[in-house]
């Protein structure tokens, strides 16, 4: 099961404690102070992972505590320091401090940060001898190693995020253009969590794409699987919009298009200015090559104005007529980075 969301509470080791001792052995009768100080506590640390894709494992497992420090032991004996543990994560994992809701860190590959610290340990009454007070009992307790209560969020970061209304054949395309196997079925929202494949063009070339579950219209305030979704896309470098060449909803595919784009642009800029290759899906309903070709020239001629330029597709996953050339073109639109090559 994909997990996209968890709250964890860390709590980092306590220090140890100095100690009070003085030498006790035959013959030294005034051996002096020889107490040793205590350990620093464990610390709570995040590794970015890319061998994980999800957070299933802070699900269920919400307290992770690194161990507490052993204390000073007579002889100049340090206490041992705490075991600090480290917690795994995918990349494009966000955490948020619960309580005030700032946003900490952002994982990317190679991250590797501190959570909460562990205490400080105390002193040991060696430290305090001088000549004024060569009998000193003075010793620090060891500090308290830091708490929190994180909020974890996973975006996805994938090249080419899918986008539609539900039913317009995301899960079938990603079906059949990588090794992914989401659930596919001839009714709406049977995909309710991400999906992440990869298409391999060639030996040299290969793209991560996202099926993002259904949206409808209100997405951006939330409606539907809304803004749990939609925060993925900001992480694709790319948007494949798919369209139904024959919509369930008995809307033209121009006005389909129209609403999700909408939600896209309502809930951020940032998907608003990312480039887009649009796909007309399920052509093998419409009959051969020559229908699919008309039913791309009457949807580019009804598109609304766009901020970038843009293309119009069409394939049928069942029929596997035209996947590779889009595929091609997603390389394309990639390699460009701002959008289409002039």
């Amino acid at each position: 099961m994909f997990i996209d969301e968890a709250k964890i509470h860390v709590r980092a080791g306590d220090g140890g404690h100095g100690c009070v001792s003085f030498r006790r052995e035959k013959y030294i009768p005034k051996g002096g102070p020889d107490g040793g100080d205590g350990g620093d506590g464990g610390s709570v640390y995040a590794l970015c992972d890319p061998n994980i894709n999800t957070l299933g494992e802070y699900r269920h497992h919400h307290h992770w505590t690194a161990k507490r420090a052993e204390d000073g032991r007579g002889k100049n004996q340090f206490g041992a320091d705490g075991e600090s543990i480290t917690l795994h994560m995918p990349p494009g994992t966000m955490i948020f401090d619960d309580e005030t809701g700032e946003r900490l860190h952002d994982l990317d590959e190679g991250d590797h940060i501190i959570l909460v610290k562990g205490g400080k340990g105390g002193l040991g009454n060696d430290h305090f001898k001088s000549s004024v007070n060569q009998v000193p009992k003075q010793f620090t307790e060891g500090t308290e190693g830091e708490t929190r209560t994180l909020r974890l969020e996973l975006k996805l970061i994938a090249d080419v995020g899918l986008v539609g209304l539900p039913n317009a054949g995301k899960s079938t395309f990603l079906a059949a253009v990588t090794k992914a196997t989401p659930k596919i079925a001839d009714y709406p929202f049977t995909t309710l969590a991400p999906q992440l494949g990869i298409a391999d063009l060639d030996t040299t070339r290969r793209i991560v794409i996202a099926d993002i579950p259904g949206l409808i219209e209100g997405a951006a305030e939330g409606a539907g699987l809304g803004h749990d979704f939609l925060r993925h896309i900001e992480r694709t470098r790319a948007i494949l919009h798919l369209l139904d060449a024959e919509p369930d909803n008995g809307a033209e595919p121009a006005t389909n298009y129209a609403t999700i784009r909408g939600e896209l642009e309502r809930y951020s800029e940032i998907l608003a200015d990312k480039p887009e290759l649009i796909v007309i899906t399920k052509t093998d309903l419409l009959g051969g090559p020559e229908d699919a070709q008309v039913a791309i020239d009457m949807l580019s001629e009804s598109l609304p104005p766009a901020r970038n330029e843009r293309r119009v597709m069409a394939i049928s996953s069942a029929a596997r007529t035209g996947l590779n050339e889009v595929l091609e073109a997603c390389w394309d639109m990639l390699g460009t980075k701002a959008g289409w090559d002039a």
